[in-house]
């Protein structure tokens, strides 16, 4: 095989495979990305970041998603303001020092036809680990008005493996995300 041939197969396939991925952008007035955590050991608090932003390229359908995902962490709600501005502060979040929390993912394992595990590098103030999210593909809506994919993702953190927060005290240490998502394929 000639140079010029070699080229444009490499070119072609290059093009095709460039064209086979698809990006999907949030839809933010129908997704959520909520927690929760115990407090005293007897109830539990809930909460939300208002401002964040998603993205997944994928392959046709929504296949083998991959996700990057920035969260405002000034944004945190949970409707005491007293609580929130505690929460933004550096021996929690640190939100001036640290405004945004984020996740990238680098793998994807389908479970089977609706369910997946993604795992990827979520950073909060600075320190990156391993977190493994459990997801869901509620379905794709094709219309006139192009496609949306609706998902749901959850996992379990342990909030001082991020120093938010201190050890013991009345929060516990586990917290629960559960992101609602909606997607428009673009």
């Amino acid at each position: 095989m000639n140079i010029k041939k070699l080229l444009t197969a490499l070119l072609f396939l290059a093009i095709t495979t460039a064209q086979a991925q698809s990006t999907w952008k949030l839809d933010a007035g129908h997704s959520s990305i909520n927690f929760a955590v115990s407090h005293l050991v007897i109830s539990e608090t809930t909460g939300s970041f208002d401002q964040f932003d998603i993205t997944a390229i994928t392959e046709e359908d929504f296949k083998n998603p991959k996700f990057e995902v920035a969260i405002e962490t000034a944004s945190i709600n949970t409707k005491n303001e007293r609580r929130d501005n505690h929460l933004r502060a550096d021996d929690f979040f640190g939100a001036e020092k640290f405004p945004k929390i984020t996740f990238k993912s680098t793998s994807f394992e389908k479970v089977d036809d609706k369910t997946f595990k993604t795992t990827g590098d979520l950073t909060i103030k600075g320190i990156t680990k391993k977190v493994t999210f459990n997801g869901k593909l509620n379905g794709i809506l094709k219309s006139d008005r192009g496609q949306k994919a609706g998902l749901k993702l959850n996992t379990t953190i342990k909030r001082t493996d991020f120093k938010v927060g201190s050890s013991g005290g009345s929060v516990g240490e586990d917290v629960t995300v559960t992101i609602n998502l909606e997607m428009a394929k673009k």
